[in-house]
Formats: C-alpha cells, structure tokens, sequence
C-alpha cells in the first residue's frame, strides 16, 4: 500500500495551522518528513502520529 505524501501547504491544511509552522516544525524535528532534493513531503501517518502525541501531551496538562 502506498502512503499518501503531504506537501507543506497541505500539511499545514490538514492541520490547520499555517505553512510557517509545518516549516519549522519540519527544521526542528517536530513534524517527520521527507526532504526530496530541496522539496519537504510529509507522510500521513506522521501528521496523525504528531495529532496522538499533542493530544496525550494536552490530557496530561493541569488546569490552574
């Protein structure tokens, strides 16, 4: 089965944040991808991998 492969501005829609930030997270190492000569891909699986780790990080988070 092939996987689906996200361009930043996609990423940045399915996650509903902006494209500046897929980027970073990208550099940084938060979001997994996959640099293709100077182009970013992002698999789908690693896009609903950072969904599960961010929502388990936001359920151990106390309120004040």
């Amino acid at each position: 089965m092939v996987e689906k492969l996200f361009t930043p501005e996609e990423a940045a829609e399915y996650l509903s944040i902006s494209i500046l930030t897929v980027k970073k997270w990208l550099r940084s190492g938060k979001l997994n991808g996959v640099k293709i000569s100077n182009m970013w891909r992002v698999r789908e699986s690693d896009l609903e991998e950072l969904i599960r780790s961010d929502s388990q990080c936001a359920d151990t988070v106390k309120e004040p």
